[in-house]
């Protein structure tokens, strides 16, 4: 059964253009060519850039964060309450006024306990900058890496100023070591995002990251396996080259440094909306799609290449208008806020609101005390016979 569904999966008729065979595509006279056991390297690279990544964020993030001002933050220890804790994981984190008042006749509480209870305990979970900033720092540092690497590998290729060459002699374009190792190791990179999903910061906009990754690594295999290399090359550096000003502008966002953040940011939207919204669409994809028409006969791996471009190109738009929405806020705020992080937001004003309270709380103490001190000490100013009021 399974040799059935290989035999059928890797037809000739879905891959290759007409009249081309799997046996054109042997190693020959020196010459390598692609092959879908090559990207199996991918998965222990994943693995190793985890652990990479771990040591970086150790050694590298944290003191680069601790040096440009970002602190460790301290959490404040909430009274554990099983009934209110029980509430909070099955029902709602942020329970209403009945739910409060419920609530606070079972645990014997005050209503403004349990609502500071439920602030504080949503405040536990609320990602701290130091783990913003080692994310932000690490995908920063690959992308500067992969970026500088890919213009390395790229820069004497004649099919970047030349597209029609990455259609010259397709299929039978050989493998060159540069472009396995850029692939690898971008593949290895969006595989090792997806595996920690699960850890890292969770945003609004979780679901579009799955999907982009996921669209990524099945871009990147089906490009390899169909050969498609020389376009590939191409739409990964377009894609990487804007998001270093993206991380860098974060990096900064957490550390405080608004101007700088700011002017990074304006950076990355300009190279963005030229690269992702004018380059890719109107040259990357016109190059693919478009122009090979005139000379090839539309098969089954050339449609599905061009509408995984085209789910990418959507999620660049999906992703141009948040940008552009932050710009917004940018120009009549002064301030760049990621309009992805709302619930970062929230997170940050029960902070404050919990501080203030807090505040609040200690101010009337010391009031009260001093009304108790200033009575204390001035007892001889009481008339006689009211000592016992």
């Amino acid at each position: 059964m399974f040799q059935m569904f290989k035999e059928w999966f890797w037809l000739e008729r879905f891959w290759l253009p007409p009249t081309i065979k799997w046996s054109d595509l042997e190693d020959h006279d020196g010459l390598i060519f692609v092959k879908p056991s090559h990207l199996c390297m991918s998965i222990p690279y994943a693995f190793g850039l985890i652990i990479i990544r771990h040591f970086f964020e150790k050694f590298i993030a944290s003191p680069l964060a601790k040096t440009i001002g970002i602190k460790e933050e301290v959490r404040k220890k909430i009274t554990p309450n099983t009934v209110l804790e029980n509430f909070f994981k099955h029902s709602t984190r942020k329970p209403s006024q009945t739910d409060i008042y419920g609530l606070a006749k079972k645990c014997n509480l005050t209503e403004r306990q349990v609502e500071r209870w439920f602030r504080s305990r949503r405040n536990q979970d609320r990602p701290c900058r130091m783990k913003k900033f080692q994310e932000a720092c690490w995908r920063f540092t690959f992308y500067l890496m992969i970026t500088i690497a890919g213009i390395a590998f790229l820069y004497d290729k004649p099919w970047v100023y030349d597209l029609w060459e990455v259609w010259n002699g397709y299929p039978r374009q050989p493998l060159l070591p540069s472009q396995y190792w850029y692939y690898i190791l971008e593949m290895s990179f969006y595989w090792s995002l997806l595996f920690s999903l699960g850890s890292d910061i969770k945003r609004k906009d979780f679901l579009a990251h799955v999907i982009h990754h996921l669209a990524a690594v099945s871009l990147m295999s089906f490009s390899w396996c169909a050969n498609y290399i020389r376009s590939g090359t191409l739409v990964m550096i377009l894609h990487d080259v804007a998001d270093i000003w993206l991380e860098s502008a974060k990096m900064f966002s957490y550390a405080g440094w608004k101007q700088t953040c700011n002017i990074l940011f304006f950076i990355f939207s300009i190279i963005f909306f030229i690269s992702r919204l004018i380059i890719f669409p109107f040259w990357i994809l016109y190059f693919t799609l478009i122009l090979p028409l005139q000379y090839l006969e539309p098969f089954f791996s050339f449609i599905f290449l061009n509408l995984q471009l085209m789910v990418l190109q959507i999620l660049n738009l999906y992703w141009g208008y948040f940008i552009l929405k932050m710009l917004k806020r940018c120009i009549f705020t002064k301030n760049i806020q990621d309009v992805r992080s709302d619930d970062e937001d929230e997170y940050e004003e029960e902070e404050v609101e919990e501080e203030e309270e807090e505040k609040e709380e200690a101010t009337k103490g010391k009031e009260t005390d001093g009304l108790k001190n200033g009575l204390g000490a001035n007892r001889h100013l009481i008339p006689n016979g009211q000592h016992g009021c």
